[in-house]
């Protein structure tokens, strides 16, 4: 009887195999959609990923084909199942599905920094997922029936194999489509924003930064407007577009867009879409320079904000980095460059100090000086709000609204952000890390508790100035420090080596897989008064 005979009751029980494959397969997937995720739907960096020896998800996959297949493999003999034309093979299956399902569990109760994202998005590639892979399930049992007998429905167990290839290739196929689904939420956008005739568009980009100024800048403008913020980290067109679409009022006199980039044109591309009429330069630095490939092309990107304001727009820059200095030199526009340290910036901090309590710093706008307070940490926040200001001034806030909206500022969440606990200071800045910015929060944690314990994975994403960076850092940390905690082994000899370059007590030098084993072992040497430092936090695509 051929397999694909209406009579041929192994034919339904492919078809209901096939379909709890394909639902058990997205499932097991998890880890695979997440990296595809975090890797902003890029194949490149999933592929990266694929290639670290630390991806050992592919093995696990590997793992469960193997042993399930030779469970499979073992029931088939016992039930002698090569002569006998029963379908006891399927049988051995029951051992497929336990593995997988243990798997799966232990895959949903691992701890992530950034769990996947239930999007809409991801949802359409599930659906994909399973349609793939139900259908590919059903061919390789048809197959293996007719050809190898042998194996019988245990070819279900092969499927996890190809796992790691599939959810690329599905996203690959859904790709045209989720770019026209993007188009239709820009366009709507778009005609939504084209009948906010007065509103205010505020663009901010830069390496580091760029959420933290959004913050500052929505906190002070509200003394005033009625402002529309981009929420956490949205910067994407798609996240853009839906901030617009779901959050812009039609009250809001000014919308603050938060503007990220991987690559050149990713700027102008939200420009185009966004249309502003305000820039706003946060620092240039060599963040992400592993997608970049070069400092050119990240200042290039950056410029591509200020290429787009119109004749009569306005620009400020931050005058702390050279990328930054390097723009402000070339804009043609209404332009200022603000920083402490740059005699041609209207607006100054003097007198900054800060302790566990918050920062405090004379705020010099013109000739007029201010006190001012604020729960925020580190000067790179006082520069922050200094852009800020300028902006604010620019916009016609008074200098007493202005003061009023620093005070109210508050801390993004682990962006330097200050936790006490009845014993300890904790100083959270694990979301990410660039150089600038471990320089800022070592200068902080100086000033806090008795010891200083830095618990780091160091930095990531800066492709061949990596390891130097990471040697300087381990140099940096060695002068503040007292016990270091180096997570994960990414860049654990180039920090110790600046550590050691330094002198720094080897016994003091711990490793730890993970941020939470890094947590447990804290507990053997931490102190009372001690002021604990998490500056950064790997990307689940390096664990």
């Amino acid at each position: 009887m051929s397999f694909f005979s209406l009579d041929n009751v192994a034919l339904y029980i492919a078809l209901v195999l096939s379909v709890l494959n394909g639902v058990l397969m997205c499932f097991a997937s998890y880890k695979f959609f997440q990296i595809i995720q975090l890797s902003s739907y890029k194949v490149k960096g999933y592929f990266l990923w694929l290639k670290d020896t630390k991806a050992k998800y592919v093995s696990r996959m590997i793992l469960l084909s193997l042993l399930s297949l030779f469970c499979v493999l073992v029931t088939n003999t016992l039930f002698d199942v090569y002569h006998d034309k029963a379908l006891y093979s399927y049988i051995g299956l029951i051992f497929y599905f336990y593995f997988a399902i243990v798997l799966i569990v232990n895959l949903y109760q691992t701890p992530k920094k950034v769990p996947l994202k239930h999007t809409k998005r991801m949802a359409r590639l599930n659906v994909a997922m399973f349609i793939f892979i139900a259908v590919f399930s059903f061919f390789i049992i048809a197959f293996s029936t007719e050809y190898l007998s042998f194996i019988k429905f245990g070819a279900l167990c092969l499927t996890p194999l190809f796992v790691p290839v599939i959810v690329p290739l599905v996203h690959l196929i859904m790709v045209p489509m989720e770019n026209l689904i993007v188009k239709k939420y820009v366009f709507q956008a778009s005609l939504k924003l084209k009948k906010c005739t007065n509103l205010i568009k505020i663009g901010i980009t830069g390496s580091f930064g760029k959420t933290s100024t959004k913050y500052i800048l929505n906190t002070i403008l509200s003394e005033k407007y009625k402002v529309c913020m981009s929420p956490h980290s949205f910067n994407t067109p798609s996240g853009l577009s839906r901030v617009i679409n779901d959050y812009l009022d039609p009250e809001d006199e000014i919308l603050i867009a938060e503007m990220g980039a991987r690559r050149v044109g990713d700027i102008k591309e939200l420009c185009d879409f966004i249309k502003p009429k305000y820039g706003i330069i946060t620092g240039i630095g060599i963040q992400h320079l592993m997608s970049f490939k070069s400092l050119d092309n990240i200042i290039k990107t950056k410029n591509e904000l200020i290429n787009s304001l119109p004749e009569d727009g306005y620009a400020i820059f931050n005058g702390n980095t050279e990328g930054s200095v390097k723009l402000y030199k070339q804009c043609k526009l209404d332009k200022d460059i603000i920083s402490s340290n740059n005699k041609d910036s209207k607006i100054k901090a003097k007198n900054v100090s800060f302790d566990e309590n918050g920062t405090k710093f004379d705020l010099i706008i013109k000739n007029k000086t201010y006190n001012c307070s604020t729960a925020l940490l580190g000067d790179h926040n006082v520069e922050n709000i200094l852009l800020c200001v300028q902006m604010a001034k620019k916009l016609g806030l008074t200098d007493e609204q202005i003061v009023s909206g620093i005070s109210k500022l508050k801390p993004v969440p682990h962006r330097l952000e200050i936790i006490k606990t009845e014993s300890n200071i904790i100083l959270d800045d694990s979301y990410n890390a660039s150089v600038d910015g471990c320089e800022v929060a070592l200068n902080v944690l100086s000033c806090l508790g008795k010891r200083k314990i830095v618990i780091t994975p160091g930095l990531v994403e800066l492709g061949e100035k990596e390891k130097q960076e990471n040697i300087n850092f381990g140099k940096k940390i060695a002068k503040v420090a007292d016990i270091v905690v180096i997570v994960n082994k990414v860049n654990f000899e180039a920090i110790k080596t600046g550590l050691n370059s330094e002198n720094f007590d080897e016994e003091n030098i711990y490793q730890a897989e993970t941020l939470d084993k890094a947590k447990l072992l804290m507990k053997d040497f931490l102190k009372e008064n001690d002021a604990i430092l998490f500056e950064n936090d790997l990307p689940d695509n390096y664990i």
